[in-house]
C-alpha cells in the first residue's frame, strides 16, 4: 500500500525551467489518491534557480515543496543523496529539473508498485511505444553499452540502467550506502539493488524529450567513463 510519494528533484543552473517542471508535477493527478511532497536540493547553482525555487513556493503554497541546498556543488549523485535522506513518502521518485522526462508518466511507475507490489521501477527510454525525441547516436549506442555492461554482473535483464526515472521503496533506498557524488549514482544503485535478496524490480516504457547541450544538457564523455569505473566497482568488484 503507497500512500505517499517523494519526488526528488536535483537542481543545478535551471532557473529558467524548474517553474515549468513544477508546473508539471503540481498538475499530475496520481492514481489511487496518492499524496506526494517535492524535495527540491539546489547543487549550489550559480543563476538564480534559489530565487526561482522561493518564488515558486510562497506562489503555490499548496504544493508540499521541501527545499534543501548546498553550500558548494557537490554533484547530482551527492543531491540526490541529501533528498533521499529526506524523504518521508511510502516511495521515491528521482525527477530531473528538466523537462526531457514527463511526470505524468509516474502513474505508469506505479502501476508495478500498486499491482505486483514492486520495490524498484525503472522507467525505460528504449521500450514502449512513447514518443522520443530522435538525438545523438552515440549517446544512444553508449547508454545501450552501458545497460549491457551493467547487466552482466547485476543479472537483471534491464533495458535502461542510465534512465533518470527511479521508484524506490523507501526503506531500501535509505538503507542503501551510496557513495557517488557525481553521474556515478545510476550504475552504483542499479549494482547495489541488484545484490538484495529477494528483491522485485520491473521495466515500463517512458517518453522522452530529450535536451541539446544548446538547450542546457549537462551530461558528457567523461561521465560515460565514470559509469563504466562505477559498474566495474561496484558490480564486477561489489564494493560496498
Amino acid at each position: 500500500m503507497i500512500g505517499k510519494l517523494s519526488i526528488i528533484i536535483p537542481a543545478y543552473n535551471e532557473a529558467e525551467t524548474i517553474h515549468l517542471i513544477l508546473n508539471r508535477v503540481k498538475s499530475v493527478s496520481l492514481i489511487n489518491g496518492i499524496l506526494r511532497e517535492v524535495i527540491i536540493v539546489d547543487d549550489c547553482s550559480k543563476d538564480n534557480t534559489r530565487d526561482a525555487i522561493k518564488r515558486y513556493m510562497q506562489e503555490n503554497p499548496e504544493l508540499d515543496i521541501q527545499y534543501f541546498e548546498h553550500e558548494f556543488n557537490k554533484g547530482k549523485g551527492a543531491a540526490l543523496q541529501t533528498g533521499i535522506a529526506k524523504a518521508t513518502g511510502d516511495y521515491i521518485v528521482i525527477q530531473d529539473a528538466d523537462l526531457e522526462y514527463d511526470p505524468e508518466e509516474y502513474n505508469e511507475l506505479l502501476k508495478p508498485v500498486i499491482k505486483a507490489d514492486a520495490d524498484v521501477v525503472y522507467g525505460s527510454r528504449f521500450i514502449g511505444g512513447n514518443p522520443h525525441r530522435i538525438l545523438f547516436f552515440w549517446h544512444t549506442i553508449g547508454n545501450k553499452f552501458l545497460t549491457f555492461l551493467s547487466n552482466m554482473f547485476s543479472d537483471l535483464n534491464l533495458t535502461d540502467m542510465e534512465t533518470c526515472y527511479k521508484m524506490f521503496r523507501r526503506e531500501i533506498i535509505q538503507s542503501i550506502p551510496l557513495k557517488e557524488k557525481r553521474f556515478g549514482f545510476e550504475p552504483e544503485v542499479t549494482a547495489k539493488i541488484s545484490r538484495i535478496p529477494n528483491i522485485k524490480v520491473y521495466e515500463v516504457g517512458i517518453s522522452y524529450y530529450g535536451r541539446t547541450y544548446a538547450e542546457g544538457k549537462k551530461i558528457g564523455w567523461k561521465d560515460g567513463f565514470r559509469a563504466i569505473y562505477c559498474i566495474l566497482k561496484y558490480g564486477l568488484l561489489k564494493a560496498k
